[in-house]
């Protein structure tokens, strides 16, 4: 049976250890992400340690025609994508009207646009089959507001509510949706969003354990999955039913450096 699965921000973090777990199942992988050197050692990697194929396209997600070029791209090579992980993505510290507005308005194109764009593109030729598995890589972060991080935490509340309401129009098609929501990661995402010296990232799980929990839920066809119990729980039945303001304020504590 068909079994490919392409991976965007696949050359490090939790993207790689995604590509490594889908091709231990025995599936083909499609890597996508800026850094084409990576890419090409990762699928090197993968091929002779899996037996598996291995596609290489490097893109950069923050230009808006990179969906486009993607999807033609596996067109052209005859590529069936049964599997679409919508995994890169990144995040930025500071004020936000301090902030370049640049810099904020490619991280609403990679979080946001392009994702959209990659799942519109990938997910009729899902339905057409009757089959197909999608993972938005969201976080902890989308459930709520998050001063000094005000963008990236917006960003992940659109994934993770976008992910549940084509989940539910994709019942009955044989396709599912699943959000994952994890807190903090140890990746190169602190280095990438400013975030080094924030507390939050002490306790950070490993990249592999927080993979491996999605890729569980998404073959589960689960709608949400958390990685961190307590924090499931935390923001689920405690949150919700504290003053807003007090939200806020503990959420900016948890950004301060």
């Amino acid at each position: 049976m068909a079994n490919t699965a392409l991976i965007t921000g696949a050359s490090g973090g939790i993207g790689l250890e995604l590509a490594h777990l889908h091709a231990q199942q025995g599936g083909d992988v499609v890597l996508v992400a800026r850094s084409e050197d990576k890419l090409k050692a990762l699928a090197s990697e993968i091929e002779v340690k899996y037996n598996v194929s291995a596609t290489v396209i490097s893109e950069d997600l923050s230009d808006p025609l990179s969906a486009q070029r993607i999807f033609d791209k596996t067109e052209a090579l005859n590529l069936q994508v049964d599997v679409l992980i919508n995994n890169a993505g990144f995040g930025g510290h500071g004020i936000f009207y301090e902030r370049e507005r640049a810099a904020d308005q490619q991280m609403i194109q990679v979080n946001i646009t392009t994702l959209t764009d990659l799942t519109h593109l990938f997910v009729k030729g899902m339905v057409a089959r009757n089959s197909g598995r999608i993972l938005n890589v969201s976080s902890t972060a989308s459930f709520l507001p998050g001063p000094l991080q005000a963008v990236y935490y917006a960003t992940k509340a659109f994934v993770t509510s976008y992910t549940q309401a084509i989940a539910e129009e994709l019942s009955g098609t044989g396709v599912t949706a699943t959000a994952l929501c994890p807190g903090a990661v140890d990746t190169g995402f602190v280095a990438a969003g400013n975030l080094d010296g924030v507390d939050v990232w002490k306790n950070a799980r490993s990249a592999r354990s927080v993979a491996e929990c999605g890729y569980k839920a998404m073959q589960k066809g689960k709608l949400v999955a958390f990685n961190e119990r307590k924090l499931q729980f935390l923001l689920n039945w405690i949150t919700p039913l504290l003053p807003r303001k007090m939200v806020l304020k503990l959420s900016r504590q948890s950004m301060e450096k």
